[in-house]
């Protein structure tokens, strides 16, 4: 069974809501676990096993932070609610092409400007990324090492710049082929036609009671 995107989306947000408002740690354990089911039945475990190197520094610093702020107890919550949260749209975007939501928010007549700047941005993501690896392994080459650390932070430039000089070109490839197809013109067609079934139903059914359980919790 496939969902509709935008029953997707709804999920996401619904559940991200959902973790928001969830303010025990044991709370927020169990929902990450529940993530992590899920990500573990797409068959991307070891996807999510690599943005977890990435991430958890970050969960660790914030968790740290507020830790010194307010107390051991909120520091742990805000760390595990960090790693839960970016893990609902790990999921999200795992099961979702950036073109179908794209294209499903269009039929949800959110403006298609608005839509198409958002599927966009999703979909460059990996192409800058790459274009920032080889950015890297281009300048070891030349031996200016870009590891990272203090040490090397007067070499970041060397990386920075040929990265927003190509972001530029990208950019202007992007406006003079958006121009080229005609962008905005009226009487755009779709190649997908989105229809709900009875399983983008029940999806909308299960995030309302995630969003429910999400005020209860809110206001108490």
């Amino acid at each position: 069974m496939t969902l509709d995107p935008r029953t997707k989306l709804f999920l996401a947000l619904s559940f991200g809501l959902l973790v928001v408002c969830s303010h025990r740690a044991a709370w927020l354990v169990g929902e990450w676990a529940a993530l992590l089911l899920l990500v573990l039945a797409l068959r991307r475990g070891r996807e999510y096993a690599g943005w977890l190197t990435l991430l958890l520094p970050m969960a660790l610093f914030f968790g740290g932070l507020t830790s010194l702020s307010l107390g051991a107890a909120p520091g742990v919550t805000a760390g595990l609610g960090l790693l839960t949260v970016t893990t609902v749209f790990f999921a999200f975007f795992a099961v979702t092409a950036p073109e179908d939501l794209g294209d499903a928010l269009v039929k949800a007549r959110v403006p298609f400007p608005v839509a198409f700047v958002l599927s966009a941005a999703l979909q460059f993501v990996p192409v800058i990324q790459q274009k920032a690896h080889n950015i890297v392994d281009a300048q070891r080459a030349r031996g200016i090492p870009l590891e990272l650390g203090w040490r090397a932070l007067r070499r970041y430039p060397a990386f920075l710049l040929p990265l927003l000089v190509q972001s530029f070109q990208l950019a202007e490839e992007l406006a003079e082929a958006m121009e080229a197809r005609g962008f905005g013109r009226p009487g755009r067609t779709f190649l997908e036609e989105y229809r709900f079934g009875w399983g983008d139903w029940a999806g909308f059914g299960l995030g309302a009671l995630f969003g429910a359980t999400a005020l209860f919790l809110a206001s108490h």
